[in-house]
């Protein structure tokens, strides 16, 4: 034998090893995925959308120092105001009339000059009022003008202000430094008080009659969750002077239980006059409230990503979509807003915006009982979430930054407040499988683009999305998360709610959103038609004795504005739209259908004196005749005085004709809520979720998706496991890639 042979086998052998590990490793490790050129339509202009862009952090300090040298009156950062001080509330981007628009737009007139709009509080007046300023132009402002009477009839009575930060914080400090201490043994030993483990949340409306701002505050413990934990405690600051040293208690609530104030309070309490509920002590994470999960962590969660690119693109304040092209901004009341939305070039919508979001509440404790929130006057857009990759959206979402400014002199950056991507739905938009005749399969999967946004507004957490679908059609939604707000479970609580732990009443409320939509269908000019079915009776004329009931469509023109108001639970035709002066090519009226999902609760009965300020809420549809006038369904003033409601929807409903107009629909979608247990830790997406769709009526010829890239058909003479022929069959090569995640990034507790 040879001596030499064993290592020669060796050595084979090793390199034999080698090569089959390097053959696995090939096989094993994918490529990273690159980008392939994108099919999206690069139709447009990127400058012209940028009429309808939010104002940047510098405009905003433009503004900001402009009417500080311009305005001859002294102005008091916002964060450090008193309310006898002159502040700058709010600046928000002034969007030019549509007219102007559309000049600049379609006629190629000039562009409309670059505008804000600043609300201010001049409470250092002879007499205290809120004003508007239009501001222009941007960058470089050299005017401004009042618009206040111009926009709604008068001046603004200041009681009306939305409240301010600072002015939570300056309540808050008279309750730890004037009110508690008045009642020490109470908060010692029963609200075991050391100046920092309690906390106070806001019931609104402010009282029961125009000029009043006495607000009930609930007490409970401040823990992770704190929603869910009140203590019993509920205190009625009257904060209507300007003087904040005349700011006082007027009532005092105490588990079920009313007194004059904190120390009648305590002297009830020491000579052991009051039936006390102690609260245990909850952990600093809540305890139940605690959304910490309560499951070690398993296999990840599956993750939607694309292995040849994004197929959007998101140009400044512009995105564009295989057909789809629009423009979006974040007002800093009412939220997410999309303008010039355009499907194939043709515009379908010149305005889709967020109005409102109301919730009504009730309880048998003071603060629950009172409480009609109006949130976009605490601002929709102001309180937008940066969102959390992989949970709030997918992980690799196109993320945009937005600036806001408001309770400050100087603007706030918003790290990943809006996220925009391509989505996936799992399901297909549309597909047949036949089996009779001739045999093939075809389908397009139900991919759409997705823009949302999450505002969170005390407890409750919003997510608004607009979906852009293949077929032309384009949703509107409002999913709710968020805590439940609750009451302290004392009485005949269990009439308003659900127990939801040991001192914790879930309260029952209603939760109504409002749309604005201004569809422009084949042009500015639109009617709106009706159209649905009845069963009729016939004879069969094959067999004059037997009758048949045949279902046949019906058709109205709805002319007027009372014709197109629709109450909130009356009856409405099922297919509604607006329809273009123009025909498809089968002889039809081209337009856009309304259809709203909503489990809407009652509205509030109309003999209430506050009902106007929420009087949109009366209708589930209500078209309008669009009037630069009329630009809003509601006002951030309303909340503080619905008494005398700064806007009131209901006189937008004239009876005037709406035939061959620029028509508006708002558009009212909502759920009625009553909190159970599984509403502990915080409340679900699932099923909590209403909106509506607007979907083309004969507009097109044909569905538009037929031309989608992403179409699929194969017959069975066909080979359809051939890339060439059956798209799905290229998957493990064009797919077989890893997707490049960067690292995670969270901004959302800086600059708290």
């Amino acid at each position: 034998m040879n001596p030499k042979l064993p290592y020669i086998l060796l050595v084979g052998a090793a390199v034999k090893i080698f090569v089959l590990s390097c053959m696995l490793l090939s096989r094993t490790v994918n490529p990273s995925c690159e980008s392939q050129p994108s099919v999206v339509q690069k139709t447009g202009s990127t400058s012209q959308s940028l009429v309808f862009a939010d104002l940047t952090a510098e405009e905003m300090s433009q503004v900001v120092r402009y009417l500080q040298g311009q305005l001859g009156v002294p102005l008091v950062d916002t964060s450090r105001a008193k309310p006898s001080d002159n502040c700058i509330a709010s600046v928000d981007l002034q969007v030019p009339t549509k007219a102007e628009v559309l000049r600049f737009l379609d006629k190629a007139g000039a562009r409309p000059p670059r505008e804000a709009l600043a609300v201010l509080y001049f409470g250092n007046q002879p007499e205290p009022n809120i004003t508007e300023y239009v501001v222009g132009p941007l960058p470089t402002p050299t005017y401004h003008r009042d618009v206040t009477v111009q926009k709604y009839g008068g001046k603004v009575p200041y009681h009306r202000r939305p409240t301010l930060a600072v002015e939570y914080k300056q309540i808050g400090g008279l309750l730890k430094s004037q009110v508690f201490p008045t009642a020490p043994a109470f908060m010692e030993q029963v609200m075991e008080y050391d100046g920092a483990n309690l906390a106070v949340v806001t019931a609104a409306p402010r009282g029961f009659q125009s000029g009043d701002r006495v607000t009930w505050f609930v007490v409970f413990q401040n823990v992770s969750g704190f929603f869910v934990h009140p203590m019993g405690l509920e205190v009625l600051v009257d904060h209507s002077s300007l003087d904040i040293s005349q700011w006082a208690v007027s009532r005092v609530f105490y588990n079920g239980q009313y007194y004059r104030d904190m120390a009648q309070l305590e002297s009830a309490y020491v000579q052991g006059r009051i039936s006390v509920e102690k609260v245990r002590k909850a952990a600093w994470d809540g305890d139940f409230s605690s959304m910490k999960p309560r499951a070690p962590r398993a296999a990840l969660f599956p993750v939607q990503f694309e292995p040849q690119g994004a197929r959007y693109s998101v140009r400044k304040n512009q995105v564009l979509f295989q057909a789809w092209r629009f423009s979006f901004g974040l007002s800093v009341s009412r939220g997410l807003r999309l303008f010039d939305i355009r499907h194939q070039g043709e515009r379908v919508a010149y305005e889709i915006s967020v109005q409102e979001a109301l919730s009504v509440y009730g309880s048998n404790c003071p603060g629950g009982m009172s409480t009609r929130y109006m949130d976009g006057s605490f601002g929709l857009g102001r309180y937008t979430s940066p969102l959390v990759p992989g949970v709030d959206c997918p992980y690799l979402a196109t993320y945009v930054d937005t600036h806001s400014l408001s309770d400050s002199l100087r603007p706030r950056k918003r790290k990943a407040s809006l996220c925009i991507f391509e989505h996936n739905l799992g399901s297909p938009l549309r597909c047949h499988y036949s089996n009779l005749q001739s045999l093939y399969y075809g389908g397009l999967v139900n991919s759409a683009l997705v823009i949302r946004s999450i505002a969170t507004v005390g407890n409750y957490d919003y997510v608004w999305d607009f979906i852009f679908y293949q077929n032309g059609a384009i949703e509107g939604k409002v999913q709710a998360t968020g805590y439940p707000s609750s009451s302290f479970l004392h009485g005949d609580g269990l009439r308003y709610g659900n127990r939801l732990w040991e001192h914790t009443l879930g309260t029952i409320h209603t939760h109504f959103v409002n749309y604005k939509v201004n569809l422009d269908v084949g042009g500015v000019k639109n009617s709106l038609v009706a159209h649905d079915m009845a069963f009729e009776m016939t004879q069969a004329p094959w067999n004059p004795e037997q009758q048949i009931e045949r279902p046949r469509l019906t058709k109205k023109v709805l002319d007027t504005e009372d014709q197109a108001a629709f109450r909130l639970q009356s009856k409405m035709p099922r297919y509604i739209y607006f329809a273009a002066n123009s025909k498809n090519k089968w002889g039809h009226q081209r337009g856009y259908r309304i259809q709203i999902t909503s489990f809407a609760g009652d509205h509030i009965p109309e003999a209430s004196s506050m009902e106007r300020a929420i009087s949109w809420a009366r209708y589930q549809l209500a078209i309008t005749r669009r009037k630069e006038e009329e630009p809003t369904s509601t006002s951030i003033y309303n909340q503080n005085d619905p008494w005398t409601p700064t806007v009131a929807f209901a006189d937008f409903i004239n009876n005037e004709t709406i035939t061959n107009e620029d028509l508006v629909a708002w558009i009212t979608a909502g759920f009625l809520h009553i909190p159970h247990s599984e509403d502990i830790p915080n409340t679900v997406t699932v099923g909590n979720s209403v909106g509506f769709l607007l979907r083309p009526y004969n507009y097109y010829d044909l569905d538009p998706s037929i031309y989608s890239h992403d179409g699929v058909f194969f017959t069975s003479n066909q080979d359809f496991t051939a890339c060439g022929i059956n798209p799905l069959a290229c998957l493990p090569k064009t797919a077989s890639c890893l997707p490049n995640f960067p690292p995670f990034t969270y901004d959302g507790f800086r600059n708290m």
